[in-house]
């Protein structure tokens, strides 16, 4: 599989099995992880086998069954574009799971923050989870707004490059599925912005790093 069909193929998943996540799957995440916090700067942590994190009223309101594996996006509150840089490294982890058959969902408020294993320095914060596992179903596609709300830039003149990208970013999930961004064209360079609203930031860096995967271009 690779990431294009990834970004096709992954959806919202918060039912799994019970079985533990492999150590092939485990070393790989690992090493990317590593990889992610020596550029970002953030302390992304995959935690295991930890069935209190997602054992509270709102997880199961929000319906997760065995969510006892997750990554934990963490970094320092002065880091610049913290939120955005937790969805973009975080969305970059998301399909690597994808890839190597597991299943995810984004997770902002319905999980136990006090209940999290993950280990905060002095001036780190939580910014959300990523649940993982093997699904009880491979989810479904959300829907999404017409790209004429999305974007503004006629199809015509779109470049080839630029409609890979923009289908992936329109594939993106976001908080509440309220897709709350727009992609337009600057020259030779694509443009991704957050409108206002809770979550934003966290689902800009989510969009721009499907658009950039599937596009091969950098966004500003």
């Amino acid at each position: 599989m690779d990431i294009k069909v990834a970004i096709k193929e992954r959806h919202s998943v918060r039912q799994f099995k019970t079985l533990p996540v492999s150590a092939e799957a485990k070393e790989r995440l690992n090493a990317l992880i590593k990889e992610c916090n020596a550029e970002s700067g953030l302390n992304i942590q995959l935690i295991l086998d930890d069935s209190e994190c997602f054992d509270t009223f709102l997880a199961h309101y929000g319906k997760f069954q065995n969510a006892n594996n997750y990554i934990a996006m963490v970094g320092n509150k002065s880091i610049e574009n913290l939120e955005e840089k937790c969805g973009y490294f975080g969305q970059k982890l998301v399909l690597e799971a994808q890839m190597l058959g597991l299943n995810t969902c984004w997770v902002a408020g319905t999980y136990g923050k006090g209940k999290c294993k993950a280990n905060k320095n002095a001036g780190e914060k939580i910014v959300c989870v990523i649940a993982l596992g093997y699904g009880e179903s491979n989810g479904k596609p959300h829907k999404s707004k017409p790209v004429s709300k999305l974007c503004t830039v006629p199809t015509a003149e779109m470049p080839d490059w630029f409609k890979e990208g923009l289908e992936a970013a329109i594939l993106a999930p976001t908080a509440l599925n309220q897709q709350k961004f727009t992609v337009s064209l600057a020259g030779n360079d694509a443009v991704i912005k957050a409108k206002s609203g809770a979550m934003t930031k966290l689902d800009l860096g989510i969009v721009k790093y499907n658009f950039e995967a599937a596009s091969g271009h950098k966004s500003k």
